[in-house]
């Protein structure tokens, strides 16, 4: 009998330190399974703020990395947790999971959106080769000679005026129009825009006739720089357009911030779980 019962006391021994094995286990991929959902937040978010294509695919890639680990110790808790016969925490991680698929469906979208970058290319056209074919159009026409200087200088400087102010005015323009959210807001934008180009081809096309036939090639450069141009802001129009940028940050702020906090709140509800649980832990 005495022999028994100290098999018996040996048994439950190795069966309470098995549990308490498993419990530290648990607690350690808890932990993991935490630190990782933190890093995925985090690198998304800095996808988002990434001012370039290169940052944003890298911090995107981090992001993914992370979410895998995620689920890895999602996977590596769940048979810990129903051999310990943990009920609770079982419902909790289950809490989390369905939480955290929300966060990955909405964190796909926002990632996508971030790593396109349409706003940040927008930005980098209209600062670029659009400001290039502005000033080279303004540099075209500031040249010309007018025909009858007497009677035509003054004209001549209006016109020319005319059309730099009318090509600045949609020059100004890109950099809201790149910012804004508001597709009503856009398209105004657009009106104006579209209004500007037409004062300032009205612009060349008064000036032909005003001008000296050597200068007329400037015109005609002038017309090349402003062609470029409209064709250069069609480009940012429709790369503004896409949004990408301002929809990702949108939905980062809003959206994602939210479910974050739901899951946040799940994961430290079955830490707190997990954490009182000891000797007495099994049932």
């Amino acid at each position: 009998m005495a022999i028994v019962t100290i098999a018996a006391i040996a048994a439950i021994g190795c069966d309470v330190n098995s549990a308490l094995e498993r419990l530290a286990q648990a607690r350690h991929h808890s932990a993991e399974l935490h630190v990782q959902f933190t890093k995925a937040a985090a690198a998304a978010n800095r996808a988002v703020m990434a001012d370039t294509d290169e940052a944003s695919v890298a911090f995107a890639r981090d992001a993914e990395q992370a979410k895998r680990a995620v689920q890895a110790n999602i996977d590596a808790l769940q048979p810990i947790l129903l051999g310990l016969n943990y009920s609770e925490e079982t419902r909790l991680l289950q809490e989390f999971v369905t939480r955290f698929a929300a966060y990955q469906e909405l964190d796909g979208r926002i990632l996508g959106l971030a790593v396109e970058n349409t706003n940040l290319k927008a930005q980098r056209l209209s600062f670029g080769p659009a400001q290039e074919a502005a000033d080279s159009f303004r540099d075209s026409l500031e040249a010309v000679v007018p025909l009858d200087a007497a009677k035509d200088t003054w004209r001549v400087k209006a016109l020319v005026a005319t059309a730099v102010m009318t090509v600045r005015e949609i020059q100004v323009l890109e950099a809201p129009h790149v910012a804004e959210a508001d597709d009503v807001v856009m398209a105004r934008m657009e009106k104006r825009m579209a209004t500007s180009e037409t004062a300032a081809r009205s612009a060349l096309t008064t000036l032909g006739p005003l001008v000296q036939p050597a200068s007329r090639a400037r015109l005609a450069t002038a017309t090349v720089a402003l062609d470029t141009f409209m064709r250069l802001n069609a480009q940012i129009m429709a790369l503004s357009r896409r949004n990408t940028n301002v929809r990702s940050l949108v939905l980062s702020l809003n959206e994602k911030e939210k479910v974050i906090g739901e899951c946040e709140a799940s994961l430290q509800a079955f830490r707190d779980a997990l954490a009182k649980r000891g000797f007495t832990g099994t049932r």
